[in-house]
């Protein structure tokens, strides 16, 4: 419900991780460093599969497929939080501040749901080997992965477009170092009930058709190995799911502690550092996790190396 007598703001004023100079000038440096690391890893895994035939499967079509996400994540916070560790006054508009709450919330659950997606294709690999091809075909590999950009879109449509409708009348002092949906709600001078419980029960949504799919296609993964009489077939097939389940621990293991604690229980800071993990270091982690874990990445990386060499 809009408050009347309310000016309306065209900008937030962003907090940032830090008001000391000296901790700022370390901080651009290191975060300078792994937004690097970010982008030459997921667009160098991107163009590594997209160039080695050897890796036109639909395991690693779903793994390009996260280092998008990956990269698009982290290209929503990151260069501006760079830009702001120089700026006296951390200006964000209304609008790219909704711009950014969208881009950051897309891109979110559709990872999200990408990692169920990569859960459900080591399942049919390992568990129904026969019928992968079918099973796993290129049509429904675009539609599964189609599917969860459209729900990410849709989802992240609703939360901006209900956020930005609210009243800001108090303040307009962002406590956050981007446009994050919690600390937001928090600065609204409107009635933010509706708002909490639609971001609840959303998010608990996505994180039930993501988390429940990837605790069954595990637990079967799980049974079919213990049954195999071959140690090495075994061992390779452990090794394949390794990185998924790493994955797939660190992020959704980060944003259910952000998103479901009880408010009170920690700090703003203690959130700020936990909101720099999943929205700027998880991404750099991924590719990296992907690529030293994998026998495949690897030798068509060495592959690729061979060939730029003169």
């Amino acid at each position: 419900m809009a408050v009347s007598n309310c000016t309306r703001f065209t900008e937030f004023m962003l907090s940032g991780l830090s008001s000391r100079q000296d901790v700022q000038r370390g901080l651009f440096v290191l975060f300078l460093l792994v937004y690097g690391i970010t982008v030459i890893a997921n667009v160098g895994m991107i163009l590594l599969i997209r160039m080695d035939s050897r890796l036109h499967t639909p395991m690693y079509f779903f793994l390009s497929n996260l280092s998008f996400c990956d990269l698009c994540c982290s290209t929503s916070v990151t260069p501006n939080m760079l830009a702001d560790f120089f700026s006296e006054h951390k200006r964000i508009p209304y609008n790219l501040c909704a711009i950014q709450s969208y881009i950051w919330g897309t891109f979110t659950d559709a990872e999200c749901l990408m990692l169920a997606v990569m859960a459900y294709d080591r399942y049919v690999a390992i568990c129904n080997p026969l019928l992968y091809t079918v099973v796993v075909s290129r049509k429904i590999c675009t539609q599964l992965v189609s599917g969860a950009y459209m729900v990410g879109l849709v989802d992240a449509a609703v939360h901006t477009c209900f956020a930005f409708r609210l009243s800001f009348c108090n303040s307009n002092v962002i406590n956050h170092f981007f446009c994050d949906l919690p600390p937001l709600l928090a600065l609204s001078s409107s009635d933010t009930f509706l708002n909490e419980l639609l971001s609840f029960t959303l998010a608990s949504i996505i994180l039930v058709c993501s988390i429940f799919p990837i605790l069954l296609s595990y637990s079967c993964i799980l049974t079919t190995i213990l049954r195999m009489k071959s140690a090495e077939g075994r061992h390779k097939a452990f090794s394949t799911c390794a990185s998924h389940l790493t994955a797939v621990a660190i992020f959704v293991g980060t944003l259910v502690y952000m998103y479901f604690k009880p408010s009170s229980s920690d700090s703003m800071e203690q959130d700020k550092m936990a909101s720099v993990f999943y929205s700027v270091v998880i991404p750099m982690l991924n590719p990296l996790i992907y690529s030293l874990r994998n026998k495949d990445v690897k030798d068509a990386l060495r592959k690729q190396s061979a060939l730029v060499k003169p």
